[in-house]
């Protein structure tokens, strides 16, 4: 039996485990940047393992080397660990005792695979002709993410390759999926103000309407996509807040904005910020308002390594994991994810692992009723234990 499949049948002795960590990451959730509880569970799962661990980055994100000295690649795995401010509305047993704040998009699963599967990667190092650092990472809901001040503070350092994996509730469980090239969006978020003059309603020609000009201005956005962005070229682009409250009698003299800008094409991003400008620009002389933008570039577009992808998908083919029902290309993905900054350093690819529940229901990512089927830890702990020692059986 190979090192591998010893592995892989030694993963399934864990599974309870990774479940009852699952568990009680989700009811104890913490909000991106104050993750302390999180930081010091998981810190203490690790200390006496004897790998090296260090706290890196700004928030409380670390790394944990597990090297026996053998020169070789190092290959990289990432989890993130931050929960959503959601107050959770589901039967689970094991809610959140953290009222406001849930565990809603997978994150406690992703971690949970990820520190059994170190620790048996651990214990076989000295099979491993090469180095693996395990990135555990805050923030990733929130910009401007976890991953950028974990990368300029040296969680790269000397890696060659980074694998990252994602559980999707609407993929049936069983089911492992790539993309290659462009695989989420990059993402810019923008907050508007437009100030004009206000008076009373029975005399306009004497104001200077602000939700007039917000209006008109919202109504000017949707041609950018539809007239500037190239078909071709994926884009989105929401105004998700108009605030202009007032009474009925008032003119407002002030309207504030919140816009959101998803693509699939970093140029596409350029495109879109000039054109958002241009209009301000017009909107400020047809109305005679002033508009304040504060312009938000957070994070790029993802983009997964055709090569390491590739290798991957086929090293999860070949393995035939018992529970992997099918392994297909689930083409480009909507959401944003601040795993694409790894990817602008060194080769990445992030993985989806199937992760419907058992009785079919819709349970979406980012939901007050999300849940997940926990059969995915175990299939998500194995596809990367697949990749990881196939990527270093090429090394040899």
């Amino acid at each position: 039996m190979s090192t591998l499949d010893t592995l892989l049948n030694d993963l399934n002795t864990y599974e309870d485990e990774m479940i009852e960590i699952r568990r009680h990451l989700h009811e104890n959730p913490e909000i991106s940047f104050q993750e302390k509880e999180t930081h010091d569970y998981i810190y203490n799962f690790y200390k006496d393992s004897g790998c090296d661990i260090n706290n890196v980055g700004e928030g409380y994100g670390m790394v944990v080397d597990i090297n026996d000295g053998k020169p070789g690649k190092k290959l990289a795995i990432r989890a993130d660990f931050d929960a959503l401010a959601i107050v959770e509305d589901n039967d689970l047993p094991f809610q959140s005792k953290n009222r406001g704040v849930m565990h809603a998009c997978g994150h406690d699963a992703h971690t949970a695979y990820l520190m059994v599967l170190a620790r048996e990667l651990n214990k076989i190092k000295d099979e491993i002709p090469g180095s693996i650092r395990i990135i555990h990472q805050p923030a990733e809901e929130v910009a401007p993410g976890g991953a950028k001040g974990m990368i300029a503070d040296g969680a790269l350092a000397d890696v060659d390759d980074i694998i990252g994996v994602h559980v999707m509730t609407s993929m049936d469980t069983g089911v492992v999926a790539y993309h290659t090239k462009e695989s989420q969006t990059g993402r810019s978020n923008f907050d508007i103000t437009i100030t004009g003059a206000g008076g009373h309603a029975s005399m306009p020609q004497i104001s200077n309407d602000a939700i007039v000009a917000a209006s008109y201005f919202v109504t000017e956005l949707q041609t950018i996509v539809s007239r500037r962005v190239d078909p071709f070229h994926t884009a989105t682009l929401t105004i998700g807040s108009f605030e202009g409250d007032g009474s009925y009698n008032a003119i407002k003299d002030q309207v504030k904005l919140k816009g959101d800008v998803r693509m699939m094409k970093e140029t596409t991003r350029t495109v879109i910020r000039e054109q958002i400008a241009q209009i301000v620009k017009g909107l400020e002389i047809t109305f005679g308002v002033t508009v304040d933008i504060n312009y938000d570039d957070n994070y790029p577009v993802l983009y997964n390594s055709e090569k390491l992808t590739n290798f991957a998908a086929e090293a999860i083919k070949e393995q035939a994991i018992p529970e992997v029902t099918e392994v297909l290309d689930l083409g480009p993905q909507n959401p944003s994810e601040d795993f694409s900054y790894y990817g602008q350093v060194v080769p990445a690819t992030f993985l989806y692992v199937g992760a419907r529940p058992a009785d079919g229901g819709n349970y979406p990512h980012h939901s007050p009723k999300f849940k997940m089927n926990e059969d995915s830890i175990l299939i998500a702990a194995k596809t990367v234990a697949t990749v990881v020692m196939r990527y270093f059986d090429t090394q040899e």
